[in-house]
């Protein structure tokens, strides 16, 4: 009769200890730990895959693709981000006396280009900016205050397709006589009513 009873215990317990694990090993992937084989906090491994910010995925509180939200990089919309304009992509107008263009425009609607002549020396350009799509598709408006070296204003446009931009801009304060912006509506080149033709478009490359 013993030898029932502790078979009968140990059975029971084996049971008991068999459903804790069981409930434990379910628990795990929601008790805020990083435990088992968990790459994350109750994710990965055993459980549903870790949301990560290059897993090509707008998941989470991502407001893009791998952007946005409270754990991933501001997503780039339009211009944002670093580009370089260098060689035959140097706007013919601008040729003469310039080598190089790496433009930054900051996520905050700052912007820094770093202008190199001909002769290798840089000049750092400084300023606020805004942009927003026009009603033409594809083609963005945009307008940059610049504060240093000197105050300006430039105005124009700019069309991305893939990693190429393609930008033009005309100073409109202070005010360059026969010169106007280039505008959505016209298109590329439209500097001065298309008076320059393409001369004036930049093309940049998303460095």
């Amino acid at each position: 009769m013993k030898k029932i009873l502790k078979f009968t215990f140990l059975l029971a317990l084996s049971f008991s200890l068999a459903t804790f694990t069981a409930c434990t090993d379910d628990e795990t992937c929601s008790d805020g730990i990083q435990n088992q084989d968990e790459t994350g906090i109750d994710c990965g491994g055993a459980c549903t895959a870790c949301i990560t910010c290059e897993d090509g995925i707008q998941n989470g509180d991502e407001e893009g693709v791998d952007c946005g939200g409270s754990n991933c990089d501001v997503c780039l919309v339009g211009a944002h981000g670093s580009w370089e304009s260098s060689g035959d992509n140097v706007a013919p107008l601008l040729a003469g006396f310039v080598s190089k263009l790496v433009t930054e425009f900051n996520t905050d609607g700052t912007y820094t280009v770093t202008q190199t002549d001909l002769g290798g020396a840089e000049t750092e350009l400084k300023g606020t900016y805004t942009q927003s799509e026009s009603s033409v598709d594809g083609i963005w408006d945009i307008v940059l205050n610049q504060s240093s070296p000197n105050q300006l204003t430039a105005t124009g446009i700019f069309k991305i397709t893939d990693d190429l931009m393609e930008y033009e801009v005309a100073q409109t304060d202070p005010a360059i006589a026969g010169v106007t912006a280039p505008t959505a509506s016209a298109g590329l080149g439209s500097t001065s009513g298309g008076a320059f033709g393409t001369t004036n478009v930049q093309k940049f490359v998303r460095l």
